[in-house]
């Protein structure tokens, strides 16, 4: 008879980011029945960690524990852990001291201890065996999916999200959390030196939340900056229409372990601009995205340019986006994953 999996859900008691919408997208794209835990309170850091350590453990009582966002407890051989990047050995620097010190004494141990790793790319798959001594037979890389809400909207619900945002009728979009891996400063920088090279009513709109203060460093950006919004976070039901309205998408992020809005921004059919390091040529494919170094404020402003005012460069890149994020599904991973953590039954 099968065991259980149990899954821990301590995660979704937090806003809706990439490792949330992970989570959220496996369960509601399996056909398998998870047992889900999560602690009876709304509480993060070292609360949050001492209930992952030690209570978690309890609830397990023998079935196999899917631990699904770079954390789980050190004591329970049986489970499967799932790495979406290597942050806290890699870029130490973005991240609170804790938070860091804590990261570095976990995850080697807990990678080497578990039965079997999840690695969301090859980029990340490289970056575990990079740091840790972890047997590479045992890492299996299952990519990302797409929600199917992300595709071309109709105009009119585009129409409707563009007003009630109170944005302008032509912007550019990048989305993202306020942290320094999302590199928003470059872009500001790049915007900064070409924005009067563009046509005079378009903008440049910033969406995401700050990053949590007891994980990311602070990030200052110039607000000051001639045409540019930033308009925080925003929901889950009014993202589509948003990417839909932009004319294209720019995401200059220095580190993903995967990069979900790059994709989701390809599935409605925007041309896109993306960095050309980590795993974000592995999500956009050869021709999905025009990509360019994100340390390069020149390059990023070259790409800029190119991709509001080169019309055919633009249909290409829609054209080549749509087909790239076709290829991925949540069904798919979501099934991968469940075939992946059923198999350490054996």
């Amino acid at each position: 008879m099968s065991r259980s999996i149990v899954v821990n859900t301590k995660i979704l008691k937090s806003p809706i980011t990439g490792v949330q919408r992970y989570l959220n997208e496996i369960l509601e794209n399996s056909d398998v029945s998870f047992t889900k835990v999560s602690p009876g309170f709304v509480k993060g850091g070292v609360v949050g960690h001492l209930w992952e350590q030690l209570v978690l453990p309890l609830l397990v009582r023998g079935n196999i524990l899917w631990s699904p966002s770079n954390s789980g407890p050190l004591i329970l051989k049986n489970q499967v852990v799932t790495i979406h990047d290597m942050v806290p050995l890699d870029h130490p620097e973005s991240l609170t001291p804790l938070f860091v010190i804590w990261y570095k004494f976990l995850l080697p141990r807990l990678i080497k201890r578990a039965r079997k790793i999840i690695a969301i790319s090859e980029f990340t798959r490289s970056r575990v065996l990079a740091h840790t001594s972890a047997d590479p037979t045992k890492i299996v890389v299952i990519p990302n999916g797409v929600d199917e809400k992300f595709t071309p909207q109709d105009p009119a619900t585009v129409e409707m999200v563009r007003s009630k945002l109170g944005l302008p009728t032509r912007y550019l979009l990048s989305v993202g959390s306020l942290e320094p891996r999302k590199n928003l400063a470059r872009v500001l920088q790049a915007w900064e030196k070409v924005h009067t090279e563009l046509p005079d009513n378009i903008c440049l709109v910033l969406a995401g939340g700050k990053g949590k203060k007891r994980v990311f460093q602070e990030v200052s950006v110039d607000a000051s900056v001639p045409g540019v919004h930033f308009i925080g976070h925003v929901s889950d039901s009014d993202l589509p229409a948003l990417y839909c309205g932009a004319e294209a998408f720019v995401y200059m992020s220095f580190y993903e372990g995967f990069g979900l809005p790059p994709l989701e921004a390809m599935a409605c059919g925007v041309p896109t601009l993306t960095g050309n390091l980590t795993a974000l040529p592995e999500v956009v494919g050869d021709d999905g995205a025009l990509t360019v170094s994100p340390f390069d404020v020149e390059a990023i402003a070259d790409g800029i340019k190119k991709i509001v005012c080169d019309d055919v460069l633009r249909n290409n890149l829609r054209v080549a986006g749509l087909r790239r994020a076709a290829e991925f599904s949540w069904v798919r991973t979501a099934q991968m994953s469940v075939d992946a953590i059923r198999s350490i039954e054996n």
